[in-house]
């Protein structure tokens, strides 16, 4: 018995053709409707039912991170949006990130390897806001919680926007039930 290419990339992806075909046909976001798991399964001949059980379990596996509304906070009026990158002791780093990760206003928060001497930052938080002041008052509530762990912080503004897509998928026709 031989295997396809496509059926055994997707098998080595955790993807069999019909979990493909609802990432295919979500890349660019889920549709606002009011039932947007039969938008998806409508063309694909399937019931939203089974789009939304099959979606859970690919969160559940690590395939999808997460299905969530992602607001334009540009259009929302936060203009000002800054990467604060932090100095932070690296026997306190993964306590006080997660602490951080829950702060309201905290839209990422992740640890990433210092590259020193140039580059002594390892913790990243993003912070939004409609001014720069009010993200220069957040940074400091922020540097208050970390405590003498933190040695420094600095605050990268954005200055222009890019466009944010998650992974793409190649498409492949779906083969019938």
């Amino acid at each position: 018995m031989s295997v396809s290419t496509s059926l055994f990339e997707a098998a080595a992806n955790g993807l069999d053709e019909r979990d493909r075909a609802i990432v295919l046909a979500t890349q660019a976001g889920l549709p606002l409707v009011p039932d947007p798991w039969g938008a998806v399964g409508g063309p694909l001949g399937m019931a939203a039912d089974e789009v939304r059980v099959r979606m859970q379990r690919m969160v559940e596996t690590g395939v999808i991170r997460r299905i969530a509304a992602v607001p334009n906070h540009y259009r929302l009026g936060y203009v000002a949006n800054g990467m604060s990158v932090w100095d932070v002791d690296d026997a306190h780093v993964e306590r006080l990130g997660r602490e951080i990760a829950a702060v309201p206003g905290v839209s990422h928060c992740y640890r990433r390897p210092r590259h020193l001497p140039e580059w002594p930052y390892n913790l990243f938080v993003m912070l939004h806001g409609h001014e720069r002041q009010e993200v220069e008052r957040q940074a400091e509530a922020l540097r208050e919680r970390l405590g003498d762990a933190c040695r420094d912080h600095r605050i990268l503004y954005s200055s222009r926007i890019l466009k944010k897509t998650g992974l793409r998928l190649g498409r492949r026709p779906v083969p019938p039930r």
